[in-house]
């Protein structure tokens, strides 16, 4: 009996041994997840990073969209809308168990998620998406992810990646409450976040120059790094609106060259010109609406199609006027003031019976959206392009004036009328074709506000009295007075408007303009001629 008993004890070890065998044979990285045990589940999320299997990614994807789950019978599987799919080879799998069940979350496994997303970001081969983990780090600057950031500022070789991880570094150290022997470390930490310079690090900053718990060292370079991005930031937001400014005067460059023109050539005062600005902008609208109903393939160069059709809409609109109003009326300079001015409200009343009083949106083509950063200046490519744009016409513009029949008539017109009269110009047909190029160079600053402001019946009222201003500053009927004081207007008023807001900033530009008129009453580039000089 005793004998037996042996026996039987050794055959039941055998068997236990055997199956123990046989489970620790079948365990790796991903059994963890069927254990049902939190703390279980976090190692095994931290070790399927650490084990680089392939599927790792897949797996806390899915654990993190609640879309794993797994049989107590042994399997872990990830569900795909109405299948499933193993999660340790990646292979859609037929047989589904009954018994499945969710891999269990709680915050803890969430905070372990959160890393361990963050850490295979970081073992990415994609310079940028490692690039975009560490960005997001830094400005997350959570205490969990400190290991994570070590680990990766061993391995990485990208300069600028690794920049960015100094600075995640950094700036979470500096969140954390200050522990006893940390002085040389956290000094080291807020000269590098000085080196960011952005408001993130001006914000850590200044709570540490602000704390008791800092050390007197800690608190004054904190203080004088915050002091130091401020002056940067005040740099770089003068730079911002420089290039508003920039995008601002080549709108007012479209629409005053136009002005100069018509001026210049007629003596004309035309205060409907914004609103032929405004019909350009509608026609912009109208053309995209056409495309999109006819041929949408063509949706994407619908505002290309826009240009020249604002630009023949309104520059016939242009001939028209002058030939059914202005001619009547030259050589009476406050009679074609008053007589535009109620032309303009005219135009105003009809876009708005017809359109409505309300704003419509001209969409800006995908190839336009967008950004890229210059050091903390935000370059929009809808206001790039409206600068190339503008210099575009106006190179096309000098072409016509100084290659062209009709540039030399005009320029002979402007400088001395009877003369060129009497040389056998026809000046009825110059100036009807000098109104609708000019109304024509309006349509087209209407193309090109209508991807920086709001499309209205009123869109012409904001940019009329700006265009004359450039007309008179720079010198009647100069192009190149025209374009220095459309820039020297747009970006002064841009600068001035965050300082001494926006109605203080047009207040000073019209007195500076005043006050320089007086002193030279032509402009900065007066046309010479001999009917001018008389």
């Amino acid at each position: 009996m005793c004998r037996f008993s042996q026996f039987l004890w050794a055959g039941v070890v055998c068997l236990l041994l055997a199956f123990s065998g046989v489970r620790g044979a079948a365990a790796d990285e991903f059994s963890g997840l069927e254990s049902g045990q939190f703390n279980t589940i976090a190692d095994t999320v931290s070790a399927m990073v650490a084990s680089g299997n392939p599927q790792a990614g897949a797996v806390i994807d899915a654990l993190e969209k609640r879309h794993l789950v797994y049989s107590p019978a042994g399997g872990v599987f990830i569900r795909a809308g109405t299948t499933y799919v193993d999660a340790r080879t990646g292979q859609s799998v037929q047989n589904i168990p009954a018994d499945l069940k969710p891999v269990r979350m709680n915050n803890h496994v969430r905070q372990v998620l959160a890393s361990a997303t963050a850490e295979l970001e970081l073992l990415s081969p994609e310079d940028a998406v490692r690039l975009k983990a560490a960005t997001q780090m830094y400005a997350q600057h959570n205490p969990a992810m400190l290991p994570v950031i070590h680990h990766a500022l061993e391995r990485e070789k990208n300069s600028h990646v690794r920049l960015k991880l100094e600075q995640a570094n950094a700036a979470t150290m500096l969140a954390q409450p200050v522990q006893p022997g940390q002085e040389a470390t956290r000094l080291a930490a807020v000269k590098t976040l000085g080196s960011a310079g952005d408001l993130e690090a001006r914000g850590l900053l200044a709570v540490v120059a602000a704390s008791d718990h800092e050390t007197p060292e800690v608190r004054k370079a904190a203080a004088k790094t915050v002091s130091s991005i401020d002056l940067k930031q005040r740099v770089w937001s003068v730079l911002q609106n420089a290039f508003y400014g920039l995008s601002y005067g080549s709108v007012l460059l479209l629409a005053a060259t136009g002005l100069a023109i018509t001026f210049g050539v007629m003596g004309v005062i035309n205060m409907a010109h914004g609103e032929l600005m405004m019909i350009g902008a509608y026609t912009t609208w109208l053309v995209q609406q056409g495309i999109r109903a006819t041929v949408p393939w063509l949706e994407p160069v619908s505002l290309l199609v826009a240009i020249p059709v604002a630009f023949c809409v309104c520059g016939l609109l242009g001939i028209l006027i002058e030939r059914g109003l202005i001619r009547f009326l030259y050589g009476r300079p406050l009679e074609t003031l008053l007589a535009t001015w109620g032309l303009s409200l005219i135009l105003q009343q009809a876009i708005r019976s017809i359109f409505g009083p309300t704003n419509i949106a001209v969409i800006t083509p995908a190839w336009l959206s967008g950004s890229w950063m210059l050091g903390s200046v935000d370059i929009t490519l809808n206001r790039l392009a409206i600068f190339v744009f503008a210099f575009l016409v106006l190179g096309a513009l000098m072409l016509v004036m100084r290659k062209t029949s009709l540039g030399l008539e005009m320029r002979a017109v402007t400088q001395n009328r009877r003369m060129a009269a009497l040389m056998g110009i026809r000046t009825p047909r110059v100036d009807a074709l000098a109104f609708g190029l000019g109304a024509g160079l309006a349509g087209l600053a209407g193309v090109a506000v209508s991807q920086i402001d709001n499309v209205s019946p009123n869109l012409g009222q904001s940019y009329i009295i700006d265009s004359f201003m450039v007309v008179v500053f720079g010198g009647v009927g100069n192009l190149w007075g025209t374009l220095a004081a459309a820039m020297t207007l747009g970006m002064g008023g841009k600068i001035l408007e965050p300082t001494i807001g926006a109605v203080s900033a047009k207040i000073a530009i019209l007195v500076l303009v005043i006050l320089y008129i007086q002193r030279h009453p032509r402009g900065m580039f007066p046309v010479r001629g001999r009917g001018v000089e008389s």
